[in-house]
């Protein structure tokens, strides 16, 4: 590009600034600046000249101002006489692309050019004394900006205007002022000066903007001034100092501070408050020091004065700092008022809306920071009393300050730590959630500076520890912006993040907090803080470990307060039983306790290095809702039997064991907890070689339990029992001498006082004596318990019940203490059978026991199931019944009648009742299943089982009869076929009488019946089964439709059979049908995988359950027998299976099927294949075929579409061969069909709706629609589906549309408004990421555009010429071919009367259509040159037209650049007639985009000339077309 054709486009952009139009008035600044980028130079002079030569000046006076500068530059070249002035809102658009260029482009400038811009933006600056803001701010800021490399051109010029004697223009000294701000070392050498000029000045200034700025300008000076002497080893004159300033500062000074401070204008109070902070830093000392008590007060009255006091309270700081840095004396007097002003500055509630307000906090703090440097006395004698205020604001703002003077004046402080500390007493107590935030601060200030390790520091940290032990919230509070307080759980998390960091980072902090910190361990009430005390503790400890053995060993008899290591293992341990409470506290406590095994016990560390981890990572793999909580408990209680066998120490194991009864009362109200924590006492005692210590032990447990808690009991049962393992006798001595000791019998004599009390509470001791003893059976060695079983465990568990088996009744009222009985009995009996010898066992009291437990059977509520009474007595009674001698038949009878009649009179709870009741229920069941097999078991007689089977044929349920049918359906296999005929008959006599009631047990009856027929070939049998099946599924035919489902896959040949028998009778095999559809409709038909080793792309395997069904409705339609059902389901079958055909094609079998395919592929007998799709296309033949429409299959057979379903690439091409066929050979079975497909337009399987809307829009080519009278339903269901979220789906829909205009060309005309509606709506389809929806429609349009009527086409030809363009310059070559050919059907639609608003369109689509005849792709040239073609007559230019036709005939090569040319003199000659000035725009779009070997070629000049004509278009949007044309010529080279 020339530099002349640069000065040219510039001289147009300015021309063009003054559009009226904010939108081309932007457009216009962004070419200038553009044009900037590429000739900086040329743009600067250029805008430089136009701005002199609009200036309304004489010619003498520009000639004197030129007389300053070198003559003869091309920017000095004026035009004769006066130019229009140029209004300031365009000069200052113009100056703010001045400063844009001059910024980015400041080393490229030369002297000259910086010369003429600084004149120019002076003059713009001072040309008016008024203030003009915008316009004289743009004009300083070019000369900031030039200053930055030109500063003493700069300050030449703005000293010129800054003269002694007169007040300069405000912009002058704001000038400076951002001059010194932006070039620091630059600027402070011309100060002096500048300030010995200014001083006078301030007294002139009368007006407050002037003194505002003049306020302005001595800040930055000051900032400026401080800045280069603390940099003086980077200033280029370092002989510079404070002092040089201090004059003349000083008398600025007494002018702000005496006069100017006084103004009732508030913005010019903070103006000259924020100038007093950095110049009192240059203020001799003296003065300073003599001016310091007026100051300052005068400064604090301000905080009074102004709402925003952030500006007050960072002059304040500034000045506390000059004062300090001089040694000021006079700033000890003044201490009072400045604590108290700013203490009531920091108690200001900060809101987060406000960031001034959170500044002002800041400066305020910086404040204190600097009194506590020079005054920390009188500070803390202000501070700390203030702790002891109750008001909430007051407390939380000293706080803060403590806190920051801890952290900023630390060497200060650090001799009045001990009054620091004693003054945190009340606030330690305070409960106010914001306060115990800031209290945590301030202690985790304290930590990092070696407060804690001072008398009272431990104070802190229990108080920290405190926190953490708060209960954390269940739901976080939702706090509104004004809310003022914080939830609990923040400061428990505060408080939990500081104990941590403390521990971790603060190495000084180690040797406060151990072993110190291991108190808090064991203590109830810092139960919730146990997770973050283990962690800090596990980090404490392993620092010492890595210091040495010395240092980490801790002296527990030396430091009382510390927990034993007996009692620390019990607290982590027990406390490890409810692991992911408190944030995953069993994982901390383990921790802990293993890096503590040396102080635990020495020989404890190899072994716990091994263990401990193997809990850790079993916790790891689980959650909180996964983990088996009675699985944990043995893991954990397996941990602490291995810990003691390695202690091996009768003394520390008595110890441990003492402890752990010391915690139990810990643990009151803790259920679970406490439960755990009686095992591990059996566990200890277990291990416990002294006898006596045992013995002791276990009678202080029976003293001292809460035997009313039933938790309790059971625990404590547990103990006895656990301990048993070792100490039999010792337990059975122990719970006998109990029973006998005063401590028994006193209680006994206590509670008869209060008689009521007394019968509850010695009911209560008796249920947990005797679940100790069922314990102590339950878990005693099995050698040993034969012998105690009769003589000491049931003598006195029933001794304990108040009653003598033998021949005295048994009487008690409490249920629990019966449930206790009941459930020791049945321990003691599993004990006994699970023994050894229980095989040789007599049992002399069984009988009585059983009786016992039937009595209480019967005794239990006929209509209610409320105690697990019944439940247990029967489990006790199956363990018993397998017990020597056997029970009397009547006896045998009497239980079966008995627990039958007890049970089963009980109804189940109806659903929603409860889990509880619910499992009750089921529990009990299964007892009773249970009773009656061992009973069965027993060999019973002809007798009993008479008596069984009558009883069962009267009260038996549903699920228990099956028992019976299986040991009939055992009989099927009998080699006498006498007995397997006999079994055949029964069982199908059995199902036909009582089938009704075996819903549930259909699969079970089923699944035998196909194992029988696998196991035998006999014909009978075969046939029997098959009337089975048939019997069952008149009753439940859903159930073994269901069962049969559930075969194995591939169906092998019985299962075939099995299915076909099935079609026997009509109306059973329609619903059988329809169970199949439902089947094969309702489930997922595939799953989405991952291709493991062949790619990462997602793949999809088929669910099972749809597949079987699919092959099901196979074999039932290959029975002749099934043709009546097939046609009453003919369209719900047709429908079903095309769209189970859709969403299986390219599904994956699942990977157990396909080995079995693999394996039956070659085997003689192969099945048919389980491939999905293929399975589905057989069952649509099969269904085709029997149901009268071999043509429609024979049809696709030849065609091939049958295998086209089959594939991903040609399926949408087989379901339009199917819907093809169908109209041909099956037209009177469409409309029912078609209604059942119309319905899937809400399926959610995209497949689904894709085939659907294809088999639908594919009718539409026929004329079938019509005579069958379908076309408008079609066409409004059609229409349904254009806001399908499927892209697919909207696609068909545009193509079946289209179709009319083969199937029914007669009615497009008639539809024509619907029609092109929803087609032009596709072009609008902004969901589809590869328009093929776009594609679809502008290849439908095109079909449908000679058919509609012209009135129903002109009012939206605009509308899609303008939707279509963008596809011209799409990277598929599809798109660009379709929306170009459409552009050339919308021409000739419209020869002979195109509008304005389209010719706009056919101008502007010139552009592309012109280059993409230069395409590769041979289609897309074909189109551009069909749509040039269209387009001439709508130019309305003959010669144009002419040419079009010339050059682009089909088959005639094209000379491009030839043809380029030419066009664009006729286009610019058309212009020069009337035609539409946009023809000039995509001209200029043409030529930027031309190759490179053709721009040659192109007339710049004259499009430039046509461009600037365009400027004065009367259309805003034409104008700003220009403008940006122009910009883009700018970058044309």
């Amino acid at each position: 590009m020339t530099e002349s054709y640069a000065r040219k486009l510039a001289a147009i952009l300015l021309d063009a600034v003054t559009d009226k139009d904010p939108v081309v008035q932007e457009q216009v600044c962004s070419a200038l600046c553009a044009l900037g980028e590429a000739q900086p130079e040329e743009a600067l002079s250029a805008c430089e000249e136009y701005l002199w030569q609009h200036e309304k000046v004489s010619r003498e006076n520009r000639r004197h101002q030129q007389s300053a500068w070198v003559l003869g530059s091309p920017s000095r070249t004026f035009l004769n006489g006066f130019s229009a002035q140029l209004a300031h809102p365009y000069r200052t658009m113009i100056l703010r692309a001045m400063e844009t260029v001059v910024s980015g482009h400041i080393g490229e400038l030369d002297k000259d050019m910086a010369r003429a811009i600084i004149l120019l933006a002076s003059s713009e600056m001072t040309r008016v004394k008024e203030l003009v803001c915008d316009w004289q701010q743009a004009a300083s800021s070019v000369l900031v900006a030039v200053g930055k490399r030109f500063i003493g051109k700069v300050m030449e010029e703005l000293l010129s205007k800054f003269q002694p004697g007169a007040l300069p223009h405000y912009f002058v000294v704001q000038t400076l002022a951002n001059l010194a701000a932006s070039n620091v070392f630059g600027m402070v050498p011309f100060l002096t000066s500048i300030l010995s000029t200014m001083l006078p000045m301030l007294g002139m200034a009368k007006h407050d903007t002037m003194r505002a700025v003049f306020c302005c300008a001595l800040q930055y000076f000051s900032e400026s001034t401080l800045e280069y002497l603390a940099n003086l080893d980077q200033a280029p004159d370092p002989t510079v100092r404070k002092d040089t300033f201090a004059t003349d500062i000083f008398s600025a000074y007494d002018i702000l501070f005496n006069h100017w401070l006084q103004s009732r204008e508030a913005k010019l109070r903070l103006a000259v408050v924020e100038a007093l902070g950095p110049m009192s830093h240059l203020l001799p000392s003296e003065k300073l020091e003599e001016q310091l008590p007026k100051l300052l007060p005068g400064v604090l009255a301000l905080f009074k004065k102004h709402a925003e006091t952030f500006h007050v309270s960072k002059s304040l700081g500034q000045i506390l700092e000059a004062a300090v840095s001089v040694g000021s004396r006079t700033l000890e007097p003044q201490l009072d008022s400045l604590l108290a002003a700013l203490h009531a500055q920091i108690c200001v509630p900060v809101e987060s809306s406000s960031p001034l307000v959170v500044s002002n906090q800041k400066e305020v703090l910086r404040c204190f920071t600097v009194l506590a440097c020079c005054a920390p006395d009188r500070l803390l004698a202000f501070l700390l009393p203030k702790l002891d205020a109750s008001n909430e604001r007051t407390r939380v703002g000293t706080l803060q300050v403590v806190r920051h003077v801890i952290n900023s004046a630390a060497s200060q402080m650090e001799v009045k730590k001990p009054f620091i500390l004693s003054s945190m007493r009340l606030p330690l107590l305070d409960t106010n959630t914001k306060v115990k935030r800031a209290v945590v601060q301030v202690i985790s200030a304290m930590a990092h500076h070696g407060y804690l390790e001072q008398p009272g520091g431990e104070a802190m940290v229990e108080y920290i520890v405190q926190q953490c032990a708060l209960p954390p919230e269940t739901e976080p509070q939702k706090l509104g912006p004004d809310s003022e307080d914080l939830p609990a759980d923040g400061v428990r998390a505060i408080s939990i993040s500081t104990l941590y960091l403390v521990s971790t980072t603060v190495d000084r902090m180690s040797d406060v907090l151990w072993p110190y910190l291991l108190e808090f361990l064991t203590p109830v009430r810092f139960t919730g803080a146990l997770t973050p005390l283990c962690k800090s503790l596990v980090h404490l400890a392993q620092k010492r470990q890595e210091v040495g053995a010395d240092a980490f060993l801790i002296q527990y008899d030396g430091n009382v307060t510390l927990p034993s290591p007996y009692a620390i293992t019990t607290r982590l341990l027990t406390v490890s039983s409810n692991p992911y409470l408190g944030d995953g506290r069993g994982a901390a406590s383990l921790r802990l306790l293993n890096v503590l095994h040396r102080g635990i016990h020495p020989a404890l560390g190899p072994r716990w290095a091994t263990t401990i981890p193997l809990l850790l990572e079993h916790l790891d793999e689980r959650t909180e809702e996964s983990l088996s909580q009675k699985e944990w408990e043995e893991k954990l209680l397996a941990f602490l039997r291995d810990t003691l066998a390695v202690v091996s120490d009768n003394t520390w194991i008595c110890q441990l064991s003492l402890e752990m009864c010391k915690q139990l009362p810990c643990y009151n109200g803790i259920p679970q907890e406490k439960n755990f924590l009686y095992k591990c006492i059996g566990t200890a005692l277990g291990a416990a070689s002294s006898k006596e210590v045992v013995r002791k032990q276990l009678q202080e447990l029976l003293e001292t339990a809460r035997h009313h808690e039933e938790a309790e009991r059971e625990g404590l049962a547990c103990c006895f029992g656990i301990c048993a393992i070792s100490h039999l006798d010792d337990v059975l001595a122990q719970l006998e001498d109990f029973m006998r000791s005063d401590v028994f019998r006193k209680s006994i004599g206590i509670f008869n006082i209060f008689k009521d009390r007394s019968e509850n509470e010695v009911e209560k001791l008796k249920c947990t004596l005797i679940l100790c003893y069922g314990h102590v059976a339950a878990q005693a060695p099995r050698e040993l318990v034969l012998a105690k079983v009769e003589s000491d465990i049931l003598r006195n568990i029933f001794q304990y019940f108040s009653t003598k088996v033998l021949g005295i009744k048994v009487e008690t009222k409490d249920p629990a203490l019966k449930l206790c009985l009941v459930q020791s009995v049945c321990m003691a009996s599993q004990a006994i059978c699970s023994s050894a010898q229980a095989g040789s066992f007599h049992f002399s009291r069984k009988a009585e026991l059983v009786a016992q437990m039937i009595e209480f059977i019967k005794a239990e509520p006929q209509d209610s199931l409320r105690t697990p009474i019944r439940k247990k007595a029967m489990l006790a009674c199956t363990y018993l019944v397998s017990l020597e001698p056997a029970l009397d038949e009547q006896v045998q009878a009497d239980t079966v009648h008995s627990c039958l009649h007890s049970v089963m009179s009980v109804l189940p709870e109806p659903e929603g009742q409860g889990d509880h009741q619910e499992s009750l229920y089921l529990d009990t069941m299964h007892a009773l299943e249970d009773l009656l097999t061992s009973l069965l078991r027993r060999n019973m007689t002809p007798q009993g089982l008479q008596v069984m089977v009558e009883i069962i044929a009267k009260r038996l349920p549903p699920e228990q009869l099956i028992s019976l049918l299986l040991t009939m359906f055992e009989g099927l296999g009998d080699p006498d076929k006498n007995c397997s005929r006999a079994a055949t008959v029964m069982i199908n006599c059995l199902l036909k009488e009582r089938g009704n009631v075996l819903l549930e047990k259909v699969p079970e009856i089923v699944s035998v019946l196909r194992t029988k027929l696998q196991q035998t070939r006999e014909e009978y049998v075969l046939q029997a089964a098959q009337h089975s099946v048939y019997l069952l599924a008149s009753q439940h035919c859903a159930a073994v439709v269901s069962s049969l489902l559930g075969s194995p896959l591939p169906f092998d040949s019985h299962t075939c059979t099995l299915w076909r028998a099935l079609a026997v009778e009509p109306g059973l095999t329609a619903q059988v049908l329809g169970l199949l559809l439902e089947k094969m409709s309702r489930d997922v038909p595939f799953k989405e995988t991952r291709a493991f080793l062949l790619s990462s792309s997602p793949g999809r395997v088929a669910t099972v359950l749809p597949l079987a069904a699919t092959c099901a409705l196979y074999e039932v339609m290959s029975a002749l027998a099934s043709g009546p059902a097939v046609l009453e389901l003919y369209p719900q079958l047709f429908a079903a299976l095309l769209l189970r055909i859709s969403c299986t094609v390219g599904v994956l079998l699942p990977r157990t099927l396909q080995a079995k395919e693999k394996r039956g592929a070659g085997s003689a007998l192969a099945p048919r294949s389980l491939e999905p799709c293929s399975s589905a296309v057989d069952a649509l033949q099969a269904m085709l075929l029997r149901g009268g429409n071999e043509d429609v299959v024979q049809r696709l057979e030849l065609e091939g579409g049958w295998q086209l379903l089959r594939t991903s690439a040609g399926h949408e091409e087989g379901v339009a061969r199917l819907a093809s066929a169908m109209a041909k050979f099956a037209g009177p079975r469409l409309p029912l069909v078609m209604k059942e497909l119309v319905c899937t337009h809400s399926s959610v399987y995209e497949i689904q709706r894709v085939t659907s809307t294809g088999f639908l829009a594919e009718l539409l080519t026929s004329n079938v629609v019509n005579d069958l009278m379908l076309l408008e339903s079609l066409l409004d269901n059609l229409a349904a589906r254009q806001k399908d979220p499927c892209a697919s789906v909207r696609r068909l829909v545009l193509r079946g549309l289209a179709n009319m205009a083969s199937g029914s060309p007669d009615k497009v005309r008639a539809h024509g408004p619907q029609l092109l509606t929803a087609v032009i709506g596709g072009l609008d389809d902004t969901d589809d990421p590869h328009s093929l929806v776009a594609l679809e429609a502008m290849v439908g349009l095109a079909r449908l555009l000679d058919l509609v009527e012209p009135q129903d086409l002109r009012p939206v030809l605009l509308h899609v010429a303008i939707r279509i363009r963008p596809f011209f310059d799409s990277e598929k070559m599809e798109l660009r071919s379709a929306s170009i050919r459409l552009f050339g059907h919308l021409n000739k639609a419209c020869h002979g009367g195109c509008e304005d608003m389209f010719l706009e369109q056919v101008v502007g689509g010139l552009v592309p259509l012109l280059l993409h005849l230069r395409d590769p792709q041979a289609p897309v040239t074909s189109a551009c040159r069909f749509a040039l073609c269209m387009s001439g007559p709508n130019l309305e230019c003959a010669e144009l037209q002419a040419a079009l036709q010339k050059h682009l005939q089909e088959g005639r090569g094209l000379h491009f650049g030839e043809f380029l040319n030419s066009t664009c003199k006729l286009l610019v000659r058309a212009w020069a007639g009337p035609p539409p000035l946009t023809l000039l725009l995509p001209t200029g779009f043409l030529v930027l985009h031309v190759e490179a070997e053709h721009r040659p070629q192109v007339d710049l000049e004259q499009l430039t000339a046509a461009l600037q004509l365009l400027l004065k278009d009367p259309a805003p949007l034409v104008r700003m077309k220009a403008a940006e044309t122009l910009g883009r010529l700018v970058k044309f080279a």
